[in-house]
């Protein structure tokens, strides 16, 4: 393809003006036809051409570089991804768990206290019962201590009744006795002295019979004390 002059002065004054050259495969197609300016051009446009195409080929190289890193780190960011969507439903999943052992402790806690309060209640009664023992034990101790003092004083009683019913009985009939002696004239001798030994022992064995019970009612105070 030869240019004539006017587009070959055209494209010189555009390159020198705005710096702009031709480009591409119609450099291959172009001929000077012995215009050493043109020429120059010519060779130029190539060197830019080419200078382009390399700049061009390493910024494509670049940003296949570029994109294949970037790639990578997409599928990275995609694994992240997907590993905290797992650990998040993980989390999750774990969280629902804890939750459904949170309510079963807080059931087993609740059902702890109300057997404890059961448990409270029924060791409270049961406390109450032993007291309630206890209390009738000593009041059935006591009713039977009273009943056996008061058994034991009634028989001391009757005892000693018997017993001084008994001295006054022998010492009244001995008395009659002697006083009629007296009266029909008979020999007292023999019946003075013995009834006058006679109430000595009666007198004596009241005393001793008096003297040994209230030993035994101070001994069994005393004891109760």
């Amino acid at each position: 393809m030869k240019p004539c002059k006017d587009t070959k002065r055209d494209l010189i004054r555009l390159a020198d003006d705005k710096r702009i050259y031709l480009e591409g495969s119609i450099l291959k197609v172009m001929d000077a036809d012995g215009d050493e300016e043109f020429q120059m051009y010519l060779d130029t446009a190539t060197e830019k051409d080419k200078e382009k195409r390399r700049r061009g080929l390493e910024l494509t190289k670049q940003m296949q570089t570029q994109n294949l890193d970037l790639q990578v780190k997409s599928d990275e960011n995609k694994r992240l991804m997907e590993e905290v969507s797992a650990s998040l439903k993980e989390a999750e999943n774990d969280k629902v768990k804890i939750e459904a052992q949170n309510r079963e402790l807080l059931l087993w806690k609740e059902e702890n206290e109300r057997i404890s309060e059961q448990l409270k209640t029924a060791l409270d009664e049961a406390e109450d019962a032993r007291k309630d023992a206890i209390n009738a034990k000593e009041e059935a101790e006591n009713d039977l201590d009273i009943l056996q003092k008061k058994t034991q004083f009634e028989l001391i009683g009757s005892i000693v009744r018997v017993a001084l019913w008994i001295i006054m009985g022998v010492g009244v009939a001995t008395t009659l006795l002697y006083m009629g002696a007296i009266f029909f004239g008979k020999d007292t001798h023999i019946i003075g002295p013995a009834w006058s030994n006679l109430i000595s022992i009666l007198l004596t064995n009241a005393f001793s019979i008096v003297g040994t019970i209230m030993g035994v009612k101070y001994a069994t105070e005393r004891e109760k004390k």
